[in-house]
């Protein structure tokens, strides 16, 4: 009777490891799964963070272009904004003046027009700068016809 003892005990011991061996594997299984998870939520906050910057840096391209800049604008206007890192070009779409498209004054048809530009700014983010975002925008300026 001793000698079936000494064997299950063996046997028990055998299983054992057996169980730890598969429980090591799932918990390490586990901590890698994690750790992916936490390198995307990571990315993706950097990429809402770029496109925050990224669109700010752009009204703030407007706001410093509005008036006479932006209304005798002829060719594209490059700035960067080493501060915020993003580069931005404002680029005109038209040459000549052209009807507004949303207007909430009262205006005579012919005595006020728009000139059109796209500004686009672009920043990079992520480790080592891998990732490159782009926002374009569309603005008219208003302008006396013929001005």
């Amino acid at each position: 009777m001793t000698l079936s003892v000494k064997k299950q005990q063996g046997i028990v011991l055998f299983f054992s490891l057996i169980t730890l061996i598969l429980m090591t594997i799932i918990g390490v299984a586990l901590a890698v799964n994690a750790t992916q998870s936490l390198r995307m939520a990571g990315a993706g906050a950097e990429r809402v963070s770029a496109k925050s910057t990224a669109i700010g840096a752009q009204h703030q391209v407007l706001n410093d272009t509005q008036g006479d800049v932006m209304a005798n604008i002829v060719a594209p206007i490059h700035i960067n904004n080493s501060a915020l890192n993003v580069s931005s070009t404002i680029t005109p779409m038209t040459n000549n003046d052209v009807n507004c498209q949303r207007s909430s004054k009262a205006y005579s048809a012919a005595s006020v027009s728009c000139r059109r530009a796209e500004v686009e700014s672009t920043i990079t983010f992520g480790r080592s700068d891998y990732g490159r975002l782009t926002v374009v925008s569309g603005v008219e300026q208003e302008v006396f016809t013929g001005s």
